[in-house]
């Protein structure tokens, strides 16, 4: 597939662009249907809310509030020069077209509007739609004739949904200020104008298809409001690290001397592999939030999921049609030109990756104390953690939507911001029971209103914030003495309640959650890595990981550790629904670097055997990009702090704090460290588990053998080899090699002090001396089982792995020459073999 996009290129790209305008205008056209759905089934608030709505049906627009306070030298809000100007703006603001109804507190039914010290009082504004449908013009009139009644000693203030609108950055800029540091860091990383640019049309192209089919599927199906912010922030942090990482090893294999298609290819079947399986595991982490059951997380899994798989589809599609496009340009010239006048690049990996790596392996221990100390001070605020929903009281001081709900709860009580609302169905006398509520501790006011439809509302006003824990302990107190001491049925709703349920509920499954999408993650990379350390090891790393973000997040938005410095608001609960779409995020992300670290590392074990060669090496040429792929996450993850909504802030630093604790901490520390502390181990499973196991290889042209298993080639026959009729032995004909072998002399042995797993390494060159790149090498059993096969690289060498000492058969392939197989002897060390081909076949030379 990556080879027909690279030479069919200009077809790809215009059925994506296709693609993204036809998406665009028709999610335009039919516009969005957003729907917070918080209410759970089975639950107290639930019924309170049902049993409401069918004896007060809700108006269809939203309810606002203004605002005012008089202070200093300024009458109470009842004097005539308070009236004379906030009664002709409510009357002004009640003829703008889109205003349903305002009700004001200088009506005598409504002297409650009026607190008790007479120096506030406020209105309510109907509009006739809801909150996100009302015009933000309509909207910014209302504010600014309000505003427009302040003088001094009379302040005048807003709040509500449809007044947050206007209080909202710009559509798209925590987007674009994300985009614009993951520009400068890959401009940094690859020094190329064009190599920077792939990375963020990709993740643009996969960002603005899942955006636009968001909106469509909002018409058919619940999608709350903060899906399409998370999708966008998954998407663009995902986008740019697939696409990094293919760019990333399409250039290196240009670099070591490739032809730019061929180059294209192969890393779209090494690292466009990887990618593959990174983003089906984040599908699979993400699609974990179905085991909570709750109807508001339905349409973030499916916003955040649609949008990574758009993303992978592009970064396997489109990215090799661009990269058609550039061809050798995706080097800068600088690069171009060094490529041309020395040559290709060694294949060792070099400089400070390869420096930290081999200083991982000689300290593994201090090394992985430290990283455990430092993730553990970190995760010790999770022991505080509080789940719960923000509001317009965490808004930064200087919104009016703050300032309105200061001066309610400052006129009218904190509690006055988030009443509850005692439902009594049934006709019953509630004269008793408003009384026992009346009398109850921590209960501000409580009356109730005409029954309706035989059904009674006692609103109840809590002396503490809608937040505090003092809040929640009345609601408990309500449920469990109050009603059931009075005798009558009844259930607490209200904003607050259903808040409170939803956070009891998350905090119940969050463990069901949690199992669901660990054991998952362990299965895939226990098929994909064929061992039982490796996905035990990620398991545990993620949860470390999880425990200090969570860490970060509770010490800044639940403590208040930098709110006001970031420009986000005052400190509450951590919003009930975001553990469980932040640990979604949290596991797939560090899934994905799991796999592209690990996936090298064994590639490396497979062909060596060597667990300290194979974690040195995979740490060495994976550390650079996976740092380079995390900076970007952090960048695009923190620039939502600018979206203007709480949650998206929340899932931002959390996330972001995730991903450099991950990246910086974990996988370029404490993995390697602790795989090399295992040894061996690392890529132990019982035979009887392999047999059973599915094949999936991340990595291409993996061993059908391997040294983590327990079998190998005997100087017998056995049962794992070809024989013939006759009951001789002889290559497998699956091999394809000459079956007329022919005897040389093993080469001498390298000192090594392992009697195990060993291997045969060497330059392929031709008869001119010139290194042959693209040559097959195999290594075959006496019985004809393929033990290994390589394909040798660019400056001819290639390198294959030998299970254990004794006699095989190595055969050399290439294009356009004879193919010869031939009886190798191997000792207890890696065997060097340079091997010259020619048209005769393959004659060795040392």
């Amino acid at each position: 597939m990556a080879r027909w996009c690279y030479r069919h290129r200009l077809v790809v790209l215009v059925l994506w662009v296709g693609a993204l305008f036809g998406l665009g205008a028709a999610g335009t056209s039919v516009g969005t249907d957003y729907s917070n759905v918080f209410s759970l089934p089975d639950t107290d608030s639930k019924q309170a809310y049902d049993l409401m709505t069918k004896a007060f049906p809700r108006s269809s627009g939203d309810t606002d509030t203004v605002v005012w306070r008089s202070s200093g030298d300024v009458g109470p809000v009842t004097d005539t020069a308070v009236r004379s100007r906030i009664e002709p703006v409510l009357k002004e603001i009640a003829g703008m077209r889109g205003v349903g109804e305002v009700v004001g507190p200088y009506d005598a039914k409504n002297a409650a509007q009026i607190s008790r010290d007479g120096r506030t009082a406020f209105a309510q504004i109907t509009f006739t739609d809801q909150a996100n449908e009302v015009p933000k013009d309509l909207v910014r009139k209302v504010v600014d004739t309000a505003h427009g009644a302040e003088r001094d000693g009379l302040q005048v203030e807003l709040g509500g949904q449809a007044i947050t609108r206007i209080q909202e950055p710009p559509t798209g800029v925590s987007e674009v200020v994300g985009i614009a540091a993951a520009a400068v860091v890959l401009f940094l990383a690859f020094g190329s104008l064009f190599a920077m640019l792939l990375p963020i049309v990709v993740a643009i192209t996969g960002v603005g298809s899942g955006m636009m089919a968001t909106m469509l599927l909002s018409h058919v199906t619940n999608v709350p409001e903060v899906a399409p912010l998370l999708g966008s922030l998954i998407g663009l942090g995902v986008g740019i690290d697939y696409a990094l990482f293919i760019v990333t090893r399409h250039r290196r294999g240009i670099q070591r001397g490739l032809e730019p298609e061929e180059s294209a290819v192969r890393a779209l079947n090494t690292s466009g592999r990887a990618v593959l399986f990174a983003g089906g595991t984040v599908c699979i982490a993400l699609a974990g939030m179905l085991v909570m059951n709750l109807r508001f997380l339905d349409g973030v899994v499916i916003a955040t999921s649609l949008t990574v798989v758009l993303s992978v589809l592009a970064a396997v599609t489109l990215l090799p049609a661009l990269l058609g496009l550039l061809g050798p340009r995706v080097l800068s010239r600088k690069q171009r030109r060094k490529l041309a006048g020395a040559g290709p690049d060694p294949a060792e990996a070099s400089g400070p990756a390869a420096r930290w790596s081999a200083y991982v392996q000689e300290r593994p221990r201090s090394i992985a104390a430290m990283a455990l100390v430092v993730m553990a001070v970190l995760a010790l605020p999770v022991l505080s953690l509080r789940l719960g929903a923000t509001d317009q009281g965490n808004n930064q001081e200087s919104t009016t939507t703050r300032q309105a709900y200061d001066l309610l709860a400052e006129g009218f009580g904190p509690g006055f911001n988030g009443p509850l609302q005692v439902v009594v169905p049934g006709g019953a006398d509630t004269t008793e029971l408003v009384r026992t509520i009346r009398a109850t501790d921590d209960v501000a006011q409580a009356a109730a209103a005409p029954p309706a439809g035989g059904i009674t509302v006692i609103q109840v006003v809590p002396k503490t914030s809608p937040q505090s824990v003092g809040t929640d302990r009345l609601i408990d107190r309500l449920r469990d003495d109050v009603i059931p001491e009075a005798g009558v049925e009844a259930h607490v709703g209200g904003v607050t309640a259903v808040f409170k349920d939803f956070a009891s509920v998350t905090g119940d499954r969050l463990p069901y959650f949690v199992g669901a999408i660990i054991g998952l993650g362990f299965l895939l990379l226990l098929i994909a890595f064929r061992s039982l350390v490796v996905p035990l090891t990620a398991a545990l790393m993620n949860l470390i990981a999880a425990a200090a973000s969570f860490g970060v997040l509770v010490a800044v938005f639940q403590w208040g550790w930098g709110t006001e410095f970031l420009g986000i608001g005052k400190e509450g609960p951590i919003t009930a629904f975001l553990p469980v779409i932040m640990l979604s995020l949290l596991f797939g992300l560090s899934m994905d670097y799991q796999v592209f670290l690990v996936s090298r590392m064994h590639e490396e074990w497979v062909h060596t055997g060597d667990n300290a060669r194979a974690v040195r090496v995979g740490l060495a040429e994976t550390s650079r990009v996976i740092n380079c792929a995390a900076l970007i996450m952090i960048c695009v993850f923190s620039a939502f702090v600018l979206s203007g909504d709480m949650e998206g802030a929340m899932a931002g630093i959390g996330l972001a704090a995730a991903v450099a604790l991950d990246a910086f901490i974990l996988r370029t520390a404490l993995v390697p460290a602790a795989m090399h502390l295992l040894g061996r181990s690392n890529w132990w499973l019982p035979g009887w588990l392999e047999g059973r196991l599915p094949h999936l290889a991340v990595e291409p042209a993996a061993s059908p053998t391997g040294p983590n298993e327990s079998t190998g080639p005997d100087e017998s026959t056995g049962p794992n080899e070809s024989t013939g009729p006759d009951g001789s032995t002889g290559p497998d004909k699956n091999t394809g090699f000459d079956k007329n072998t022919e005897h040389i002399k093993a080469a001498e042995p390298e000192t090594s002090g392992t009697g195990g797993a060993t291997v045969i390494h060497g330059f392929l060159r031709t008869a001119d001396g010139d290194p042959l790149a693209g040559a097959s090498v195999t290594l075959v059993s006496r019985g004809g089982r393929q033990l290994d096969r390589v394909t040798s690289i660019a400056d001819g060498s290639y390198i294959v792995s030998v299970p254990a000492p004794g006699a095989y058969i190595l055969a050399v392939t290439a294009r356009g020459l004879a193919s010869r197989a031939h009886h190798v002897t191997v000792g207890g060390g890696p065997l060097v073999y340079d091997v010259e081909l020619t048209d005769d076949g393959a004659g060795l030379v040392k």
